[in-house]
């Protein structure tokens, strides 16, 4: 799983499963269904993988719920990659709130939980929120062994620190996730690691540095059979091919990742990409194909819920529309983005997790 493609590491984790069927053993069946779930996140298949993760947690049932946060955590991130944002972030913190207020508070679990936390609450826009659990998560780390996990977290923390606009300190915490990473010759994980880079240094206008960092990502994880992933950066290489001027080839990209991309597998990456080709378009004059992508987008992203695209977009779109004349629609599409900013991440996602008693 670590350093081979997902799919041989999925052969190996169903011959295991056939074997510990035999013999009735739970707990060797949790650990290779654990397994596939994880290996159908690779390669994109979603409802494998959260089929995978709902039978590890039967199987666990009357288990501790520190031996069952894996598997909870491996259910959120295929919500997330589906693009239900919401439901992740109520897996997670349901997860969390249980663990804070039961007295089984194992930092491990708890680590994997918070740190699984902050992608949706970034993509959500609920940044405080984000900020808030990368904190205890790093107040953990020190109780924590596994290196995975605390390099799992440097690399998510990053993320706030990005939106912050703290870009060195995030790019130094990247760079301590990479470390660990190659110690343990965990390739994917490295992968993504490059990712968040091209995405720090993209952030920082340092478009070439973004796109050498970005297509070792793409390498990297396509070379694994990655498919969702790889795709996602390829949307992410775009923009940056898109901003350093060679629209082609970000052109072409796009237009080929539309087809492996949709609404129930990877639908924030899928909004970005219509949106660039909305700009591709608006650029070019082809204003009523540019109307068309970001009103495709819009519909994505409001979906999912990213309110941070979808604001972006509702910007878009609405300036598009004043540009033409068209001032009626204009102000739909602002209001609908304001709309969406307006709602505070304890609105839209209820009350905050417990903290931890030791907080």
């Amino acid at each position: 799983m670590a350093t081979g493609a997902a799919e041989d590491a999925a052969a190996a984790y169903a011959r295991l499963l056939a074997e510990a069927d035999r013999h009735g053993l739970d707990d060797e069946r949790a650990t290779a269904l654990l397994g596939l779930g994880h290996c159908a996140l690779e390669t994109g298949d979603l409802p494998t993988a959260r089929e995978h993760f709902e039978v590890v947690e039967r199987l666990l049932a009357d288990a501790p719920l520190p031996l069952r946060a894996p598997a909870v955590r491996g259910r959120a991130v295929a919500h997330l990659l589906a693009g239900e944002l919401r439901y992740a972030c109520y897996l997670l913190e349901s997860a969390i709130d249980e663990l804070n207020t039961s007295g089984l508070q194992d930092p491990g679990a708890l680590l994997l939980l918070y740190t699984a936390a902050i992608a949706p609450y970034m993509d959500m826009g609920a940044h405080a929120r984000a900020a808030q659990a990368g904190e205890l998560a790093l107040a953990l780390a020190p109780r924590v062994s596994d290196p995975e996990l605390v390099a799992g977290l440097h690399r998510s923390v990053a993320r706030t620190l990005i939106a912050a606009g703290r870009t060195a300190e995030a790019d130094a915490s990247l760079a301590k996730a990479a470390e660990i990473y190659q110690q343990l010759q965990i390739r994917t994980e490295l992968a993504h690691c490059h990712w968040m880079r091209g995405y720090v240094h993209a952030q920082d206008g340092d478009l070439s540095g973004a796109e050498t960092e970005l297509r070792a990502a793409r390498d990297m994880l396509a070379s694994k059979r990655a498919s969702l992933y790889t795709a996602q950066v390829e949307v992410e290489l775009a923009d940056v091919l898109r901003r350093r001027g060679k629209t082609a080839q970000a052109q072409e990209l796009l237009h080929r990742l539309l087809g492996e991309l949709h609404p129930d597998r990877g639908s924030v990456h899928a909004g970005g990409a219509h949106r660039l080709l909305g700009l591709i378009h608006e650029d070019r004059g082809d204003l009523e194909s540019a109307e068309e992508h970001y009103v495709t987008a819009l519909s994505l992203l409001e979906r999912a819920g990213a309110a941070g695209d979808l604001a972006d977009i509702c910007r878009l779109l609405g300036d598009l529309l004043r540009r033409v004349g068209r001032t009626e629609a204009a102000m739909d599409a602002y209001r609908t983005g304001l709309g969406h900013r307006a709602s505070p991440g304890t609105t839209t996602l209820g009350p905050s997790p417990v903290r931890p008693p030791t907080a």
